[in-house]
């Protein structure tokens, strides 16, 4: 199975009406031995920080064209913990209600990053955010240049 690393990034300004993006960078090796890099990068005109994380973990694992050993490196405990921890499983169950009986904010995203994890065996990994490694800071660039960039999508499901 092949090996992949995926680092991630959301940018937004805290404030749900304001600009956001994301940034993902995938690292795999080839056959052949040789690295390859891959850049993910969107902004959105309205967006919230989780969304953009989530956003970020999902392209970086749609991009896979084949089952992958992937290690996904996030800054979003949130996100790391929702997985490592089952959170998923429970909501599931739960159907997608909290524990404190509240509905799971963006399940449309997270349906969609239980779908795009499918066909491959996912470890989820928290990095400190700025800790100076530049595959992070790389996806810091890309996720803050995508927000502040004149070229944003409005984001679908800012509501959910």
């Amino acid at each position: 199975m092949t090996k992949v690393t995926i680092y991630t990034d959301g940018a937004a300004r805290g404030n749900p009406d304001g600009p956001g993006g994301y940034g993902t960078v995938l690292l795999y090796v080839d056959a052949k031995g040789e690295e390859h890099i891959r850049e993910y990068s969107r902004g959105y005109k309205k967006t919230t920080n989780n969304r953009m994380e989530l956003m970020a973990a999902i392209v970086g694992l749609e991009a896979l064209n084949r089952p992958c050993e992937v290690e996904l490196h996030s800054d979003s405990k949130y996100l790391v913990d929702a997985f490592n921890q089952y959170w998923i499983d429970s909501w599931l169950k739960k159907n997608w209600v909290n524990s404190q009986k509240k509905p799971v904010k963006n399940p449309d995203l997270w349906k969609r990053l239980l779908k795009a994890k499918q066909p491959h065996q996912v470890h989820f990994i928290w990095v400190k955010g700025h800790d100076g490694n530049r595959w992070n800071e790389r996806c810091d660039q890309l996720a803050t240049s995508a927000a502040d960039g004149s070229d944003l999508a409005e984001d679908p499901g800012i509501n959910s």
